[in-house]
């Protein structure tokens, strides 16, 4: 078969040679995507092997996202055991979905087998019950006992996202025993950077640090030199609670405890950093009104994310409609209503939007909480007057320039003020009434501030000029 040279020179590339598959815009190269398409029509799997199965867990999983998706399942199979599991971790949850529910059981068991306990409660949570009971009946039995306690946590708990595998010694082994286990134990995380303190009945005590271990002479005994845990994580807690613990006391590990204060497993600050990324992501896409929907995602799933949000907004758009209809005779008198009435909810629906951003994000962090709410309201009270002096004198002088009628300059400027205080209350007041209501502010928020900034514009704006001018 003739090669290219860039084909070439990937395939002369040495295994332990770095490659960089990305360009400079962070996307996976396209002559790179080219041959490893060709490849995989070729059925090229020396290729495959050689310059995909070497690649890191994250760029497989770009790699899966920009291939086809009829290539994805191609690829797994022609890779077979060098195929690393782990990648379906950094893949959109659809395409996860996609890849495993066509892969055989026990492959998955096979390779399942060898991923951390965390990456492989990851994937079995997607699966049908049936399927995740048959890839866990072909896992040794330890294994099989963590995992499916780890999935008998809730979901966005930190018991799922823990790694079940961690390093625990009695108090009274001296610090030479606990360095000879971990030489003698094959069974030991791939990575760990504490050591936890256990009694018989695995109650945690505490926790020892590898750079403690390093420092203490080994006749030393680990009660000694423990210290009390930094924080340990309701295993029942939610995951974006214990990355704000990592967050607010700098944390790179964490014990996970059950109701009774038993060791279960540890959280890793790559987990923490996971939850972050997906915890934001999901406010934006719900700030939006787009639920859980994934690029990868199918035009019919796509649909059904959105058409609630869109449903309801058709239906506070209909009230922002009959706000207009109750002065369509002041409209017809004076058509420069009908053409400055958009400006000022426009300009409120803004404001809101603003304010609701900053006021959600701050929820969801702990930052706005019942000891400062005061003081932000009457700060965006301020903003909301301040910007609507501002823009009411700017949006004033404009309308009365152009139509010549500088009453009518006051009127909207008149308008502004009023909804964009109104604009700045409802950014702020509806995200914390929703809250404490137990509802997500984030899901919410968007469509009833853009109800209330355009239903007072409207009405402020025409009710004032159709008392000011007597129409």
């Amino acid at each position: 078969m003739t090669t290219t040279d860039g084909e070439d020179r990937i395939r002369r590339r040495p295994d332990d040679e770095e490659a960089d598959i990305y360009d400079e815009d962070g996307n996976v190269r396209s002559d790179f995507l080219a041959l490893v398409g060709a490849a995989i029509a070729d059925r090229d799997t020396l290729f495959l092997r050689q310059n995909v199965a070497r690649l890191h867990e994250s760029e497989i999983g770009d790699l899966l996202e920009s291939i086809q998706p009829d290539q994805r399942l191609a690829l797994v199979r022609l890779l077979g055991d060098d195929f690393d599991m782990t990648a379906l971790t950094e893949v959109d949850e659809a395409i996860r979905r996609e890849i495993v529910d066509q892969m055989p059981n026990a492959q998955i068991a096979a390779a399942i087998g060898e991923l951390d306990s965390d990456d492989a409660v990851y994937i079995l949570e997607d699966l049908d019950k049936e399927d995740r009971e048959e890839i866990l009946a072909q896992l040794p039995f330890t294994e099989r006992v963590r995992l499916r306690r780890a999935l008998d946590y809730p979901e966005s708990s930190a018991g799922r996202r823990m790694q079940t595998e961690f390093v625990a010694v009695p108090p009274f082994w001296t610090v030479g025993q606990t360095i000879d286990y971990m030489r003698d134990e094959e069974d030991l995380p791939y990575s760990f950077s504490q050591i936890f303190v256990i009694d018989p009945t695995f109650k945690l005590l505490g926790a020892v640090d590898l750079d403690q271990i390093l420092r203490t002479k080994r006749q030393t005994k680990i009660e000694q030199i423990m210290r009390e845990t930094n924080h340990p994580v309701p295993a029942e807690m939610d995951q974006e609670e214990a990355a704000q613990l990592f967050e607010q006391y700098d944390l790179l590990s964490a014990a996970v405890v059950d109701e009774n204060g038993r060791l279960v497993g540890v959280l890793t600050i790559d987990d923490v950093v996971d939850v972050i990324h997906e915890e934001a992501d999901e406010d934006i896409k719900r700030l939006g009104g787009v639920g859980d929907e994934e690029l990868s995602d199918n035009v019919l799933s796509t649909v059904r994310s959105r058409f609630l949000w869109l449903l309801i907004n058709l239906g506070t758009a209909m009230l922002s409609a009959s706000v207009i209809g109750l002065f369509d005779g002041s409209i017809e008198k004076m058509i420069a209503l009908a053409v400055l009435m958009p400006i000022v909810a426009s300009m409120g629906g803004n404001a809101g939007t603003q304010t609701m951003t900053v006021t959600v994000r701050a929820l969801a962090t702990r930052d706005l909480d019942i000891y400062n709410a005061g003081r932000i309201i009457r700060r965006e009270a301020g903003v909301g007057i301040l910007n609507g002096i501002v823009f009411a004198t700017i949006m004033g002088a404009i309308a009365g320039t152009w139509f010549h009628n500088y009453q009518l300059g006051g009127v909207i400027a008149a308008a502004m003020i009023i909804n964009l205080v109104a604009a700045a209350l409802a950014g702020i007041l509806l995200p914390l009434l929703l809250d404490k209501m137990g509802a997500d502010p984030a899901i919410a928020s968007s469509v009833f501030v853009t109800t209330v900034t355009d239903c007072t514009g409207f009405f402020a704006f025409l009710g004032i000029a159709t008392w000011w001018f007597g129409i």
